[in-house]
């Protein structure tokens, strides 16, 4: 049996205190609301980023879950991948991101579902070359305690025992879909009042008390008892929601 689940206020700091970075932002540096926006799209991307080495550390207790890695770990970058593509393609044409320019870096196209990366792709490097410089360092926050929550949580935690390659499979989509409706209607909502400031604050710190509850249901779910069994009908069965 594994040990109980200890409190992780480390994390839950890190967590709290990137989640502040975008104040400075504001208040300083005067970003409007769709540097915040793509700030949160960039946040998708390093949730992928952890959720890879979830997948690869994970605990399976079959030679063939070790196999079957080799196949699902590509299949999400590329269909997380072509989501996050298509979300931030419409953000910076909704935003006016940089200039209007195809998806596509060149006019060679990639092979096959690997187009989906090169959208990606193009889209980070549009994003990026339109960024504020300051906000380097909210990105880096947001690695850090993303990082810092993988660290406590996943690998100290034992999470990597206890979770499913299922449950890894769905989790991004689940996030990135109920909190980027909510952030781009809010989004949307300040920016045609002009991104008014009380406005701002309220829709970063919704995205905060969002990220809490989250976390908090993320790391307090009891151990699956039949991880064994979840991990072999992934492999057959994939899909978004539960």
């Amino acid at each position: 049996m594994l040990p109980e689940k200890q409190k992780d206020p480390l994390s839950l700091a890190a967590l709290i205190g990137a989640n502040l970075i975008p104040f400075i932002g504001i208040f300083f540096f005067h970003w409007d609301v769709k540097f915040i926006v793509l700030l949160y799209w960039i946040e998708n991307l390093i949730v992928a980023f952890y959720n890879v080495l979830k997948m690869a550390f994970l605990k399976t207790d079959h030679a063939t879950g070790n196999v079957g890695k080799l196949f699902l770990i590509p299949f999400f970058c590329i269909h997380y991948g072509g989501f996050c593509a298509v979300h931030g393609f419409f953000l910076i044409h909704f935003f006016r991101i940089g200039t209007p320019t195809s998806p596509f870096g060149s006019s060679n196209e990639w092979w096959g579902p690997l187009i989906f990366i090169q959208i990606l792709y193009s889209v980070i490097v549009r994003i990026w070359a339109s960024k504020p410089p300051e906000m380097i360092w909210a990105v880096i926050g947001l690695t850090l305690s993303h990082g810092v929550s993988f660290v406590e949580n996943y690998i100290l935690g034992q999470e990597y025992k206890t979770s499913s390659m299922k449950k890894l499979m769905h989790k991004p989509y689940q996030r990135i879909i109920v909190m980027h409706i909510a952030i781009l209607a809010g989004g949307i909502f300040v920016m045609k009042l002009d991104s008014p400031l009380p406005l701002m604050i309220i829709l970063v710190l919704l995205k905060i008390l969002f990220d809490l509850h989250l976390h908090t249901k993320s790391h307090r779910e009891k151990p699956e008892k039949t991880k064994a069994r979840d991990d072999g009908q992934s492999f057959g069965k994939i899909g978004i929601s539960d």
